[in-house]
């Protein structure tokens, strides 16, 4: 009993990895924002008084928009990532089962005949005259075989395997997390798409509502031909803006049908791009937070349990290997007679196998799996600092892109304003088309620009989002 409770190997602890206080870039403030509507860029900070967190969200309630919802929905369903995601899932947990069971007996059943006829050229075998040396009997029976875990070899392999079970499952959360994401962030940039093709068609409209007007000016003696066609350039240049975001929007729409684990096709609209919301704080919470809420870092420690565990099995191989056998049947030559008590026949023993000379090998075995042990430490602690450097980013992303939106903002307003003036200005003959164009080519690209603008202020949410570990939980 004192043998049995002895096993082999360090017992896992958790590695000491130092973390800051704070998110870099959470609770920084930005002078260049002002208070009125959407010219105030939203903050970020790192704790709240009700210590609600952006991750503590679920994903349905990120956007809230209820097509966006049943697209994430369509893919949590039919993915195909995470379809095999699931599977290694189930693969695992059987592989724990069989690293388990190793720990308990095993009962077999057997039964056979066996039929023997002596050799008539040998000569005289020794056998008394008139005596068969022909014989057939049958026998039946349980047999009985356990390894006894003195030094917990199995319970350190069904460790692993218990490790790696987690492991997967945390790799599995990992793709939900991965896959809300990239969802939310395609779904965003079709929507993009969308808008500037409705800017490139307003000022594909205007243009020739200009070109019109400029015609009409010819004909009447106030423009020239020049003025024609520099008016014509800006319709030219929206038709082949147009083309080309078309392109893009079916491209878009087949990336995100791959998401959903279906066929190339088009893809339903909600909210316009302009409808979405950020909220005024973006609450990160703390560091430590991101040990137990991200799924890549859960899943590097389980690995680290599981490479851990290996070291205390590969140990135990320096030590002998304890087995009781045995066997419980019958076995007689007629098969009337199995069923009587002098037919029973029963064997018991206990072995034990030591290894003396395996040319180093199970000394290369532990180095190897100490080696291995080590490695995961490192791996652990660098998805650590990998995740607060996302966060960092996604922090930085999101506040950095917030400010330049409202200045672009501003920027639009103006070009607007000069496109007023500069019209006002031709039509009374101040001065010539150029500038109108050069107004309006402006605007055009103020306005695409924009457009871009507020989607990577989204979707630089979503990275936050999903670097605070957000998104696994798949209930809607």
């Amino acid at each position: 009993m004192l043998a049995a409770s002895c096993t082999l190997g360090p017992d896992y602890q958790r590695p000491v990895v130092p973390v800051p206080a704070v998110h870099r870039g959470a609770g920084e403030t930005d002078s260049g924002s002002t208070s009125a509507g959407r010219d105030r860029a939203p903050a970020a900070s790192a704790t709240a008084g009700d210590d609600t967190t952006l991750a503590d969200l679920r994903w349905s309630e990120l956007f809230r928009d209820p097509v966006l919802t049943e697209l994430i929905t369509r893919a949590l369903a039919q993915n195909f990532d995470l379809r095999i995601a699931a599977e290694r899932v189930l693969q695992a947990r059987e592989r724990f089962g069989i690293a388990r069971s190793r720990r308990l007996p095993e009962v077999g059943a057997s039964a056979g005949v066996t039929t023997t006829r002596r050799s008539q050229k040998v000569g005289d075998s020794g056998v008394p005259e008139g005596v068969d040396p022909d014989a057939t009997y049958g026998d039946a029976g349980f047999t009985f075989g356990w390894e006894l875990d003195v030094w917990g070899r199995l319970r350190r392999l069904s460790e692993s395997a218990r490790a790696q079970y987690f492991a997967t499952e945390e790799a599995r959360r990992a793709v939900v997390t991965t896959l809300v994401a990239d969802v939310t962030d395609t779904y965003l940039a079709l929507r993009a798409l969308d808008l500037e093709r409705v800017i490139a068609e307003r000022t594909r409209e205007t243009a020739a509502d200009g070109l019109r007007l400029t015609e009409v000016r010819r004909e009447r003696g106030i423009a020239t031909a020049l003025d024609v066609r520099q008016a014509e350039q800006l319709v030219h240049i929206a038709s082949a803006r147009i083309a080309g975001i078309d392109r893009d929007i079916e491209q878009t729409e087949n990336a995100l049908s791959l998401l959903l684990g279906e066929a190339p096709a088009s893809v339903p609209r909600g909210l316009e791009l302009e409808a979405f919301t950020t909220p005024p704080t973006v609450r990160a919470g703390l560091p430590s937070d991101l040990l137990e809420r991200r799924p890549d870092i859960r899943q590097a420690e389980q690995e680290l349990v599981a490479a851990n565990a290996e070291i205390g099995a590969a140990k135990a191989e320096f030590f002998p290997r304890i087995s009781l056998t045995g066997l419980f049947g019958v076995q007689s030559s007629a098969l009337s007679d199995l069923v009587s008590g002098g037919a029973r026949v029963w064997t018991a023993g206990a072995g034990a196998t030591v290894p003396l000379f395996t040319a180093g090998r199970t000394r290369a075995t532990v180095r190897i799996t100490e080696a291995v042990t080590r490695e995961r430490v490192v791996s652990y602690q660098k998805a650590i600092y990998t995740a607060l450097r996302e966060v960092a980013d996604a922090l930085a992303g999101y506040r950095r892109t917030s400010l330049q939106r409202v200045e672009q903002e501003r920027l639009v307003g103006a070009l607007r304003a000069s496109v007023d003036l500069s019209t006002s200005r031709y039509k009374g003959g101040i001065d010539s088309f150029l500038q109108v164009l050069d107004a309006r080519r402006n605007l055009f690209e103020g306005e695409l620009d924009l457009a871009r603008l507020r989607r990577q202020e989204l979707s630089s949410l979503v990275a936050l989002y999903r670097a605070l570990g957000g998104g696994w939980d798949p209930a809607p």
